[in-house]
């Protein structure tokens, strides 16, 4: 089968360094917490550099508007989007959430956004890995006014993976607070074991055919199914970014805000000892169809994001 042509590499963007060093202290957040926030790692002129790309993405095929998504779901297939309520009695128009992958494997911006950036040798920091491969890329943005929430989820339940070392980046172009769509982590989720089943993100329906349990309702409707768990979000600037295990369970809230959109970058890594593994009922993607179950990542299915060439 021919690979897709990946886009040339973005030279103009030379390798960037983290702004400052991560700390010992970061490294054990993550592990403890399954998240961390970083203040003020990356460059303004990198999160300028991306917003027109961002731009780009959200008029591509690439990209999926979920509210639309999630009211057919709820018209047609019965589901029950997760909305909400203050935010839909506002008298402000209503915005969308819209969302997409792999950005990077026609947007030579994404690619070096991946691979050249900062967030790279951060990852390799963090997960105490000798390379770091890019997996996916996604944008995530909520527009003022969106009611739906995004529903908890895991992110490994929709990763072709297997391995301990794979974590989320998540990078805001915007400053971003509860009431614009912060994302909300359980903390310590991440030593659970558990495989859960993917969902729409806007409601807790799962991807057909997909195996696991059904991830715990943590909505704060819910407060008796939260029982002991610690959520947290994080007030984040443009700089700050999140990075959060694979495993860990998050969602975010609805974009209250009639002004502010909530612009993010979530960039997907997988570091030393990841294999292919194919999540059944998951969504193929081209660039894996040469790997079979077990093999190592390569640079035609995951570009190498640290050490850099």
């Amino acid at each position: 089968m021919q690979m897709p042509p990946w886009p040339r590499q973005n030279r103009r963007m030379k390798p960037t360094a983290p702004l400052r060093p991560i700390t010992d202290d970061e490294v054990a957040t993550f592990w403890r917490d399954g998240v961390v926030c970083l203040r003020q790692v990356l460059p303004q002129a990198l999160l300028e550099s991306m917003a027109g790309p961002l731009e780009d993405a959200l008029g591509g095929a690439a990209v999926t508007n979920l509210s639309t998504m999630g009211d057919d779901l709820e018209r047609h297939a019965g589901a029950v989007r997760l909305v909400d309520e203050n935010v839909r009695a506002a008298p402000v128009p209503r915005g969308h959430f819209k969302a997409g992958t792999d950005h990077w494997c026609d947007q030579p911006e994404f690619l070096a956004f991946a691979t050249r950036s900062p967030l790279g040798p951060i990852v390799s920091r963090l997960l105490g890995s000798a390379q770091v491969r890019l997996y996916e890329d996604s944008v995530l943005v909520k527009e003022p006014g969106t009611h739906e929430k995004t529903a908890f989820h895991q992110d490994m339940a929709y990763f072709h993976l297997a391995g301990e070392l794979v974590c989320t980046t998540w990078v805001p172009l915007d400053s971003v607070r509860a009431e614009s769509g912060a994302v909300r982590f359980v903390v310590g989720s991440h030593r659970d074991r558990t495989r859960y089943k993917p969902n729409m993100f806007v409601t807790t329906m799962t991807l057909p055919d997909t195996i696991g349990a059904e991830v715990p309702d943590y909505d704060d409707d819910q407060p008796e199914q939260i029982g002991r768990a610690r959520i947290v979000n994080f007030d984040t600037e443009p700089g700050d970014i999140t990075v959060h295990h694979a495993r860990t369970i998050h969602g975010a809230y609805a974009n209250a805000s009639a002004t502010q959109r909530r612009r993010a970058i979530s960039v997907r890594y997988a570091g030393d000892g990841t294999t292919f593994v194919p999540v059944a009922g998951g969504f193929p993607k081209p660039h894996h169809a040469h790997l079979h179950v077990g093999d190592p990542l390569d640079d035609r299915a995951s570009p190498l994001a640290w050490p850099r060439d």
